[in-house]
């Protein structure tokens, strides 16, 4: 069977459950040595927030998509399946842009669209994958892993009786976006609440007066697509705002920033940003893991010299 995944948290399931060998086609964002078929007209523009969130938007209105299909290359692999997403036309190629690039192909491969907006979705994902492949036990050993790290999470949260903290999570800088889909069931797991989120939908706009008035104890920054080092770059788009030093998370040292595939890409790496967040919420409970270790720098007002 020929695979060709247009969506990166789907690459990553299949890698982590062993069954790349099935793979012959990525998208650009993919970590894999597959061929690119899925590129973006976004690739190689050197842009500010502000500029993407513009770029977007008149993309958006115009109808045009931000990505497009080497229908070329994808002729050449004649895919049997293609798994693809429908909940964001802006993070990732959407199925109805694949149909049309398929459409021409001689062999038509089956499409299977994944449709994540909480947790659990992104869980039933992964058992999608791995029964679209033939591999079902595989699928369901791979989620017993996965919820067995989580059960450790909240029973010790349960354990110690931890009072939940009050975060937020950021997902766009210039303007500020709050986080939504399964971003608040990582919060909960992890033992904070988000009362800006949007669970089970998309991020929205949210003023800055709107943050000052929640005034979270834990702030992590972790815009959509950015790397923390990309995010480093935009950070005085915060710093700068009228009552900054006056937030708690400030005060508390407990501002973050941190990438943003523990939490923006529906694939298992979910997990990791619940026990990552686990750590930056409840630090006398949880250690940082050790593969997020170089992936959070916290940020304080005597230490933005570096910035």
């Amino acid at each position: 069977m020929k695979v060709c995944s247009f969506l990166p948290a789907a690459t990553n399931m299949i890698y982590e459950m062993g069954l790349e060998r099935y793979l012959n086609g990525v998208t650009f964002e993919c970590p894999s040595d597959k061929p690119k078929i899925v590129r973006t007209h976004l690739e190689g523009r050197n842009l500010s927030s502000a500029e993407i969130e513009t770029f977007v938007t008149e993309s958006s209105n115009m109808g045009k998509s931000l990505y497009y299909v080497d229908t070329e290359l994808l002729s050449e692999i004649e895919p049997d399946l293609v798994f693809t997403q429908d909940v964001c036309d802006v993070c990732q190629i959407s199925t109805s842009v694949v149909q049309r690039a398929i459409g021409s192909l001689k062999k038509q491969p089956k499409v299977v669209p994944l449709i994540p907006r909480r947790l659990r979705d992104v869980y039933q994902n992964a058992l999608t994958i791995a029964m679209e492949l033939g591999e079902e036990k595989v699928g369901l050993d791979y989620l017993a892993s996965l919820e067995k790290r989580v059960r450790a999470i909240t029973d010790k949260l349960r354990e110690h009786q931890v009072e939940p903290k009050r975060v937020m999570i950021m997902e766009w800088l210039d303007p500020i976006y709050n986080c939504g889909h399964w971003i608040p069931d990582q919060i909960s797991l992890a033992g904070g609440v988000d009362m800006l989120s949007n669970p089970a939908g998309y991020s929205v706009v949210t003023p800055w007066e709107k943050v000052q008035q929640y005034d979270p104890e834990v702030l992590v920054i972790a815009p959509c697509g950015f790397q923390v080092g990309r995010s480093i770059q935009e950070i005085d788009q915060l710093t700068s705002k009228p009552g900054w030093s006056e937030l708690t998370a400030v005060k508390n040292k407990a501002v973050y920033l941190a990438d943003a595939d523990y939490f923006t890409r529906p694939s298992t790496t979910l997990v990791d940003g619940i026990e990552l967040l686990a750590a930056l919420f409840h630090p006398q409970l949880f250690e940082i893991p050790e593969t997020c270790v170089n992936k959070v720098v916290p940020i304080s007002d005597t230490e933005l010299s570096w910035v």
